[in-house]
């Protein structure tokens, strides 16, 4: 039988011999980002709190209505966040007496919660199936019920906590946004950038989202100036208003390498429940890693040759078996 101490020194040695490997674990090059990428930029200092977008997104992509405990007699569709069921919502930061919008103390600001499309996702590097894939024109993370077993790697890699199981169907699978690619066929976007009255979420492609919220940051507060809605590259929906004060921090900019859904606010991020995360991609580091430990198969069979070292060891100290401890044998007198 094998000891703890001595399966213990076979590990050590496993983790020696990958640490004696070339210093090939630095992370590997950041990927790009496709040239023509789409996304979404969502200002929250724009958003009024309306939820059309919460219920566009359900229509496009054929969401059934998800009821809380908030509701009453469960007439309202009215989901707290992202879900199995919910692709896309919409939540408050609330301080005080709430009266002033986009300010810290008494006040409240909107968030949106969705898939942030990454540069370089950390679900597509832990799908060990292909199920998660990422779109080398668009840059869209795509998910395929097809190829998906289930085993919800994707759900812990996620530093945005976005992909969610659903438990409770008989074929369960995984939920996230896809930004509405399924209508671009159709001359469409996506439904909740089409649907959002005030511009708050806007889509189009990620090098024209940049450039324009370098433009708003270039305004100074309570300037007056012209807000698109729906698209940009559409046809014309803007209408007049006046910009209000940004924190610094674009969010989506540089977390994890990038993200193709950018955010803006007037308050800190860090109240509306966004994680701070590394500019540094986890999937660089841990792919590296992985290919490094596992090239050559060096790794696995030093820690097997250990094992099959201890259990010769073993079964050479343990003798032939003792006669006199032999039961009786059936039929002998």
């Amino acid at each position: 039988m094998i000891e703890r101490r001595q399966f213990l020194k076979v590990v050590a040695c496993t983790a020696g011999a990958a640490a004696a490997l070339p210093d090939e674990a630095e992370a590997r090059e950041a990927r790009p980002m496709p040239t023509g990428a789409l996304g979404l930029l969502y200002d929250g200092t724009l958003c009024i709190g309306c939820r059309a977008c919460i219920k566009a997104c359900k229509e496009a992509n054929n969401m059934p209505p998800e009821h809380t405990a908030l509701n009453v007699g469960n007439y309202w569709d009215a989901p707290l966040d992202i879900s199995g069921k919910t692709l896309n919502v919409i939540t408050a930061y609330r301080s005080g007496t709430a009266e002033h919008k986009d300010q810290v103390t008494d006040g409240f600001a909107f968030s949106k919660t969705s898939c942030m499309h990454c540069v370089d996702p950390s679900c597509v590097s832990a799908c060990p199936v292909s199920a998660m894939t990422k779109d080398p024109v668009t840059g869209v993370v795509h998910y395929s019920v097809d190829a998906c077993i289930g085993c919800r790697y994707c759900v812990a890699a996620c530093p945005f906590g976005v992909p969610r199981f659903s438990f409770d169907e008989v074929y369960p699978k995984i939920s996230k946004c896809q930004l509405c690619e399924h209508r671009l066929a159709d001359g469409k976007y996506a439904a909740c950038a089409e649907a959002c009255p005030t511009g708050a979420t806007l889509y189009g492609k990620v090098a024209d989202l940049r450039e324009e919220v370098a433009r708003r940051r270039a305004l100074a507060p309570g300037t007056p100036t012209v807000f698109p809605r729906g698209r940009l590259g559409g046809p014309d929906q803007s209408y007049a208003g006046t910009v209000s004060e940004y924190v610094p921090q674009t969010y989506g900019e540089k977390e994890i390498g990038g993200t193709q859904v950018l955010h803006l606010s007037g308050v800190p991020f860090a109240l509306l429940n966004k994680p701070a995360l590394p500019d540094i991609a986890p999937a660089r580091t841990a792919e590296t890693l992985q290919h490094t430990i596992y090239n050559g198969l060096i790794a696995p069979l030093v820690f097997l040759t250990g094992l099959l070292a201890m259990a010769y060891r073993n079964m050479r100290g343990a003798g032939p078996p003792d006669a006199k401890s032999d039961p009786p044998q059936r039929g002998t007198p």
